[in-house]
């Protein structure tokens, strides 16, 4: 099957084509040719709207599915539908599922279903046996068997000897740990940030110490495991990820260790950088969240860590949670939203300026080599891997494709369009 992408203009800063626009041929899954202007073969499947962008394809590396044991929420099935919406071509998926990704069973029962979906999924194999933070999995077996990266998910590690030992388990596999950080001990019953607003509300507040610290502990492990080993070649890849950055003082923390040349990386989840902790003003359970929203100069920071290059990634922590777990009072809400779908409109209705180029950039090679995946590149030869979409393309997110509708962004109208993605030889849209 032939797809013919007309007049696409190229964002990819790694293709010798970034920043021009030209028709694109794709043929039996491989981009065929990109010229000016390419005749259409018979029976292609011809593409051609205004505004046509075209990019690698996205990536987001946290995304809850629930599958198996909490299908009532989300299953792969509709949490690919709902990342095809969104212009991801490939997921990673947390391990908090019911049983725990933490054996070679359940990460297959994951890679079985996976098959055949529109697109990549990629399992997070759990640091500890049900991610409780006490007894190992079997990593060297896990990894083999297919984990892209190890993380207890939704549960940060609190034990700094589990931490400091995953390093050095990790380290020789070229394995990758990820861990959002937090100090529950801090946060215990917290229900958003701590600062005027919570006062105001009368909610317990969740301090922004509570991650400043773990970020600043995590960081001295990574240093004490590589003055211990001695840096290799593999360190050049990321060794340590922090998900869910949500502090000034996180980012300035890991600027700091980058320039230091330790191998780590960090993400931000989209609604991060969009909302403040005013918007709890309506008590929206929609709205809550963990790591919650902070304070409006830390959601600055958090875009100036995007241009600086400090942040690596941006990732929807897509959370689907169903009606009970939501409309309840705020004190009782589970934490989480979806957001496979809204990514990119989040992002482009609320960019104080930064780059185009730069934000696809954290949808795209960022994540990607943080995940040791496959390089994605436009060019003649190459997998057609892309999304397509429209930045200044204005849509009514009225309709929701995932089985949970805990999104704040519902009803709204919002710039920066998908238009679809291409994978496996197919258009999806």
């Amino acid at each position: 099957m032939s797809i013919l992408l007309r007049s696409a203009h190229i964002i990819h800063s790694e293709s010798a084509f970034n920043g021009l626009t030209r028709d694109v041929l794709i043929e039996n899954g491989l981009i065929r040719q990109i010229a000016d202007r390419i005749d259409a073969p018979d029976h292609a499947q011809v593409v051609e709207l205004p505004n046509l962008h075209l990019s690698a394809g996205w990536v987001d590396m946290r995304v809850s599915t629930g599958d198996p044991g909490f299908e009532q929420k989300e299953d792969l099935t509709s949490a690919c539908r709902a990342a095809v919406a969104g212009g991801f071509t490939d997921i990673a998926v947390l391990p908090n599922t019911r049983p725990v990704v933490d054996s070679k069973d359940t990460l297959g029962y994951v890679r079985r279903m996976a098959e055949g979906q529109p697109v990549a999924v990629h399992p997070i194999a759990a640091i500890t046996k049900g991610a409780k933070g006490e007894d190992f999995t079997d990593m060297i077996d896990l990894h083999h068997a297919g984990a892209v990266a190890f993380s207890d998910g939704e549960h940060p590690l609190q034990n700094a000897d589990l931490l400091l030992k995953t390093l050095q388990y990790l380290r020789p596999l070229g394995g990758l740990l990820m861990n959002r950080p937090e100090e529950t001990g801090l946060t215990r019953f917290g229900q958003m940030h701590e600062g005027v607003q919570s006062t105001l509300l009368g909610l317990k507040g969740m301090p922004a110490m509570a991650e400043e610290l773990m970020v600043a502990r995590d960081l001295r492990l990574l240093a004490y495991v590589l003055g211990e080993a001695g840096t290799t070649e593999a360190d050049t890849l990321p060794v340590l990820h922090f998900s869910c950055l949500s502090t000034a003082k996180s980012v300035e923390l890991i600027r700091q260790a980058k320039e230091q040349g330790l191998p780590v990386s960090c993400d931000v989840a989209a609604h991060q950088l969009v909302f403040d902790d005013t918007a709890l003003a309506g008590f929206d359970t929609f709205l809550k969240v963990n790591p919650p929203f902070r304070s409006r100069a830390d959601v600055e920071a958090l875009w100036a860590g995007l241009a600086d290059g400090t942040i690596d990634a941006i990732v929807s922590d897509h959370s689907p949670q169903d009606d009970e777990s939501k409309q309840v009072e705020f004190d009782h809400a589970e934490f989480g939203m979806t957001g496979l779908e809204t990514v990119f409109g989040a992002l482009m209705s609320h960019n104080p300026g930064l780059p185009l180029g730069q934000l696809i950039a954290a949808l795209t090679t960022g994540p990607r080599r943080v995940l040791r995946l496959p390089t994605a590149t436009i060019a003649e030869g190459e997998p057609a891997t892309l999304t397509l979409f429209d930045p200044s393309g204005t849509w009514t997110f009225d309709r929701s494709v995932s089985k949970s509708k805990n999104s704040p962004f519902l009803g709204q109208t919002l710039t920066g369009r998908v238009l679809g993605t291409v994978r496996g030889g197919k258009l999806w849209r």
